[in-house]
């Protein structure tokens, strides 16, 4: 049985990569720290390495307890890992909320305006005149050299203390759910209480992401622990799938982010 069946194509190169970390620190003694990465990957990561490992082992970390975005590291078992070894600082800088409105996707593609790949870049938080962003340690010194605007703003960014960081618990709404299929367009149009044109609409317009990316394909089949953002409408996810109702439907548990 190939382990490629058990994940979508376009992430056969991320588990080619995990591998072959995985293969590196067995051989060499040697951890691996990876870039940020989503919930996604992070949990791809954790499957292919194994929770009952007894030779390696894989942590976790991007700031706090509660981000989204994380660094891994893949070490031999007997190593003890620090905070610090994930090479994560934390970027903060202050504008004057009452003349200016800013926002996530304002902070993020500005960052990303410089030509940094989105792995270097961990959660941002914004609000009551703060921005805060979590990136490498290596990609400091262009970040706070480069990033003095951001929608027109003059921003001035420096290094701040790691426990500084806002990102506190997320606040989900549970709620159980059926629909016919796993396709993209019948989950939101369930999860949004939209009509399956509205569903479809959004995923068209290229207004609807799933685990950070733009998908245009209606008949996209969501799996568990999928992120899905709908512009206008919020984040959610896919949580479980419960079985089948009595009527063949697909009994799942979604999660909105209040």
């Amino acid at each position: 049985m190939s382990i490629y069946q058990h994940y979508r194509e376009d992430e056969h190169a991320f588990v080619d990569q995990i591998i072959s970390w995985k293969e590196q620190v067995e051989r060499n003694y040697l951890r691996r720290l990876s870039d940020f990465l989503n919930p996604r990957e992070q949990k791809i990561l954790a499957q292919i390495i194994g929770e009952n490992n007894n030779d390696i082992q894989v942590q976790f970390f991007g700031g706090n307890d509660y981000t989204e975005r994380k660094k891994a590291i893949i070490a031999p078992y007997y190593e003890n890992l620090e905070h610090e070894d994930f090479e994560i600082v934390l970027l903060e800088a202050k504008y004057n909320d009452k003349f200016i409105k800013l926002e996530h996707r304002d902070v993020m593609g500005a960052f990303l305006s410089l030509g940094i790949d989105r792995k270097k870049l961990g959660d941002i938080y914004v609000a009551d005149g703060i921005i805060q962003i979590v990136t490498s340690e290596d990609m400091t010194p262009f970040v706070l050299a480069n990033l003095t605007s951001i929608k027109n703003a003059n921003i001035s960014f420096h290094l701040s203390q790691p426990e500084a960081l806002q990102v506190e618990e997320p606040d989900w709404k549970v709620l159980d759910r059926t629909v016919p299929s796993l396709r993209l367009d019948a989950v939101i149009k369930e999860t949004y209480n939209l009509s399956r044109k509205d569903s479809a609409l959004l995923i068209e317009q290229k207004k609807t992401q799933v685990n950070h990316k733009i998908v245009e394909d209606t008949a996209f089949s969501v799996e568990p622990d999928d992120l899905i953002s709908v512009r206008g409408k919020g984040r959610s996810k896919l949580m479980s799938v419960n079985g089948l109702s009595r009527k063949g439907k697909n009994r799942i548990t979604v999660a909105i982010l209040k």
